[in-house]
């Protein structure tokens, strides 16, 4: 680890900085739209009625956001770490307190960087390798690598604002470097956001969705299999609870005034497909149920477990025009793995809780 060991030109500050700007950048772009999500998804109390319904494409673009920038980070992680690793052999370990610190944060920041970005990789493959549950684990870590990358920034300050512009002819070592890395970038973004991104969709290899597949031309996560609500009960009723509870048959929910809206789903992995759902106007039920113009929405499964059986809906979801107690998509009766009997269809909302075999509703 002496002087000289590593000799390549290319572990320099400018080329660190360089690739630090683009990191940065998908890291922040990351970290702010996951935030989204977690606020629609766990609220808390003095925000969940002003939660917004509009824009429709709203979580669709957000999340779809979110797992592009995350998956494009790796590999500028990846790089960005290869230049500055002789760093970690420095000897000695500590010239100071200071130093002994800042190492510390370093360490506590590559740490929490390749854990959020491996376990949200593994994630939009439905592929839970660990016993701590994945959402807030993430978004907790997701804090701790963002502060850890301001605090970064703050010590580097002066390195960066050295390095920032080229101030002599540039490494062509560097270029190749360079063009190399946004080359691989390239190459997982145009390959994965093809689930989100429908003029994308013909070149989507390696996304663990095509939303042009499944039943109805829709993709599933969660089967009527895996919920144990394959076949319907013979005597399923929608239950409405609130000021004037009431109990509605299938026929007489397509009795009821019927609506149409062509809505995305978006699922946290990344992946969303644009459909037309068909049905009832939660806001309908609940005016029938006599419920004020506040109230939210309970909304329960017939599927048995499930961490998303029982969804909590504000009520600026509630009383959306668009949102739907959908019966059909796309002009045909909901497939059971799509939810039938029902299921939930809402504006801006992630698809975990657009809640499917709806069985009662609860206004609070």
């Amino acid at each position: 680890m002496r002087e000289g060991t590593f000799r390549s030109a290319l572990h320099d500050p400018r080329t660190a900085v360089v690739l630090g700007r683009w990191l940065g950048a998908a890291l922040l772009t990351c970290f702010l739209t996951g935030l989204f999500s977690h606020l629609l998804q766990q609220p808390p109390s003095w925000l969940a009625n002003r939660l917004p319904s509009r824009p429709v494409s709203g979580y669709q673009i957000t999340q779809g956001l979110h797992v592009i920038s995350g998956i494009a980070a790796i590999p500028l992680l990846g790089a960005k770490l290869w230049v500055v690793y002789p760093k970690l052999f420095e000897w000695p370990p500590a010239r100071s307190v200071g130093h002994a610190l800042e190492r510390l944060g370093i360490a506590v920041l590559v740490a929490a960087m390749l854990m959020e970005l491996f376990t949200g990789l593994l994630n939009t493959l439905q592929w839970y390798v660990w016993p701590f549950p994945f959402r807030q684990t993430h978004f907790w870590v997701g804090w701790l690598a963002t502060g850890g990358l301001l605090l970064h920034i703050a010590a580097k300050a002066p390195l960066i604002a050295r390095h920032w512009r080229r101030v002599r002819p540039g490494l062509a070592q560097r270029r190749a470097f360079l063009g190399a890395v946004t080359a691989s970038v390239a190459v997982v973004t145009l390959t994965t956001a093809g689930q989100t991104v429908p003029w994308l969709r013909h070149l989507d290899l390696f996304a663990p969705r095509r939303p042009d597949l499944g039943p109805q031309g829709l993709p599933v996560n969660r089967t009527a299999a895996q919920a144990g609500t394959t076949t319907a009960p013979a005597d399923w009723r929608l239950r409405v609870d609130g000021p004037q509870p009431y109990e509605l048959t299938m026929d007489q929910l397509l009795a009821m005034p019927q609506y149409e809206a062509e809505l995305p789903i978006a699922c946290v992995e990344g992946w969303s497909a644009t459909a037309r759902w068909a049905g009832v106007r939660v806001a309908d039920l609940l005016a029938r149920a006599g419920a004020p113009a506040s109230a939210r929405l309970r909304v329960t499964s017939l599927e048995a477990d499930g961490p998303y059986r029982v969804m909590d809906m504000p009520a600026t979801y509630a009383r959306d025009p668009l949102t739907l107690l959908a019966l059909r998509v796309n002009g045909q009766v909901l497939d059971p793995d799509h939810g039938y009997p029902a299921r939930i269809i809402a504006p801006n909302r992630p698809g975990v809780l657009q809640t499917k075999w709806v069985a009662r509703m609860e206004i609070l």
